[in-house]
């Protein structure tokens, strides 16, 4: 077949350009190897040389840092010579202080042994001198005798008894005058100042009761309280101590105890059980925990109100607590509280009318009785009792001399002391302020309380059923089921030899073990 001649001729400059490029690619190949050997090269040598330059560059950096280190060691090495130096400079300069001190010491002793020798000496002469003028005085005397026709004692004793006669005679005289110018004044200066007294006091006085009354919504939530098997009221008596009387009268609960604190916070958590409804064992104590910080804080408020009432400021916050405690205590079946606050009163006015300290009185008056917010939890009376209190939180010697004095068990030394204990004896002894029986059947039931918490292993105990029973909660990891037995028979016996009551006590001890956990 035939091939066209510009066909040949394309083949022709199709494989020249073939050879072309292949020729054109080796030979850029073979400059591009050179090329990169030739960098490669100059790679190593800039390698070689930055290498040599890191070595030099090291060697220089530790040649100087030798340098300096051993500048900085010359350096201290003479601070230390030069603190060395001053040292041995200053023990030197003390040792040359000590050896003059030794110095001037043993001169001063040897002054003071020669002034001892002339003192000696002026004594001996002291001596001779006095035993010639007791001779001299001897002789005078036996003159005197001689002369008097009396010994000494006789007539010492003439003396003595003119003397004696002359000075009863006019002491008696100036007794009279003084008891009659006493009686024409005294009285009715006396009068004045505690009536005075009485009538600028209003203080209100609360004849506290040994039961407190809970109004119910209805009748139905009687049953609520009492609860499955009695339950809720057994909770609730063992929780407060608080005998529950729930009898006929409509709508109403009676929560009896002597301790008002006790029948307080029964009182608030009963109320607080049934305004919520919700009525059973956990959360009964529950509600008696709250109860007990709210009677807490009314015990602190209470005491602060008392000290802004009667103004008297500065007292130990502890003291303050105390007398809110008083708030519901009784002295006879008068509050404890409104009585000092009267004392505190009746002291202040008739100190500023005889001139004494007004500040001081009224103080001693309010705290005169501050021993009997803890007397039945501490040995001893209320007077001991209340001026250890007061020694104990800083009061002043005055007030507790005034507390120590107010029932005569020591002799009033100061004006205050006196009128706190007078504001004490007019606000005791106005009618109506006081009930013996009262105090007499509270203290019966706090012994009986007292004997039961002094056996081991008992945690708490109450009094309840107005004495006729003792309600005492052991510890379960003391005492075991055997062992109560064994303790009420000691508890019995010691009741029957101590007090003396009407009827029969019953005394029920109660052991009580939990096991609690939780279903997750």
């Amino acid at each position: 077949m035939d091939i066209e001649p510009i066909t040949i001729i394309l083949i022709i400059v199709a494989a020249l350009l073939v050879v072309l490029n292949i020729v054109s690619f080796r030979a850029g190949v073979a400059y591009r190897k050179k090329i990169a050997e030739a960098e490669f090269g100059s790679a190593e040598e800039k390698a070689k040389n930055i290498i040599d330059d890191a070595v030099k560059t090291a060697d220089a950096k530790k040649r100087e840092l030798l340098l300096e280190a051993k500048e900085q060691n010359q350096k201290h090495r003479a601070e230390l010579d030069a603190e060395i130096k001053e040292r041995r400079s200053e023990l030197s300069r003390l040792e040359r202080r000590n050896e003059q001190k030794e110095s001037n010491l043993d001169k001063k002793t040897e002054q003071l042994e020669k002034k001892d020798q002339q003192l000696n000496q002026k004594l001996k002469s002291l001596e001779e001198k006095e035993e010639e003028i007791a001779e001299i005085k001897q002789q005078q005397i036996t003159e005197l005798e001689k002369i008097s026709g009396y010994t000494r004692e006789e007539a010492k004793n003439i003396l003595f008894k003119d003397i004696e006669s002359q000075t009863r005679h006019e002491a008696a005289i100036m007794v009279k005058e003084i008891e009659q110018q006493a009686k024409e004044n005294a009285e009715e200066k006396a009068k004045s100042i505690v009536a005075m007294s009485i009538q600028k006091v209003a203080a209100d006085h609360v004849a506290e009761t040994t039961v407190s009354v809970v109004n119910l919504p209805s009748d139905e939530m009687k049953g609520r309280i009492i609860g499955r098997e009695g339950r809720n009221i057994r909770t609730l008596e063992t929780m407060t101590g608080v005998d529950l009387i729930i009898d006929d009268t409509p709508e109403a609960v009676i929560l009896s105890s002597f301790d008002p604190i006790r029948r307080e916070v029964a009182r608030i958590a009963l109320e607080k059980l049934i305004v919520d409804g919700r009525i059973h064992p956990a959360r009964i104590e529950e509600a008696v925990e709250k109860a007990k910080k709210e009677v807490e804080n009314t015990i602190k408020s209470e005491g602060e109100a008392a000290t802004f009432e009667t103004g008297v400021h500065g007292l130990h916050p502890e003291l303050i607590k105390l007398l809110g405690k008083m708030r519901f205590r009784t002295s006879y079946g008068q509050n404890v509280l409104k009585h000092s606050i009267e004392v505190s009163y009746l002291a202040g006015v008739m100190a500023g009318e005889l001139g004494a300290d007004v500040t001081l009185a009224k103080r001693a008056g309010l705290l005169h009785d501050i021993g009997k917010a803890v007397d039945h939890e501490i040995e001893g009376s209320h007077v001991t009792i209340g001026a250890e209190l007061a020694k104990k939180y800083k009061e002043g010697q005055d007030v507790i001399h005034a507390i120590m004095a107010h029932h005569g068990d020591i002799e009033a030394q100061t004006l205050e002391a006196a009128l706190v204990q007078a504001a004490d004896a007019i606000s005791a002894a106005r009618p109506g302020a006081r009930r013996e029986n009262l105090e007499t059947y509270i203290k019966r039931l706090e012994k009986l309380e007292n004997i039961a918490n002094e056996f081991d292993g008992v945690e708490k105990s109450y009094a309840i059923q107005a004495g006729r029973e003792i309600r005492i909660i052991v510890k379960p990891t003391v005492v075991d089921d055997a062992g109560m037995v064994i303790v009420a028979k000691d508890i019995v016996k010691r009741i029957e030899s101590e007090l003396e009551y009407p009827g029969q006590i019953k005394v029920s001890l109660i052991r009580e073990t939990r096991a609690v956990d939780y279903a997750k």
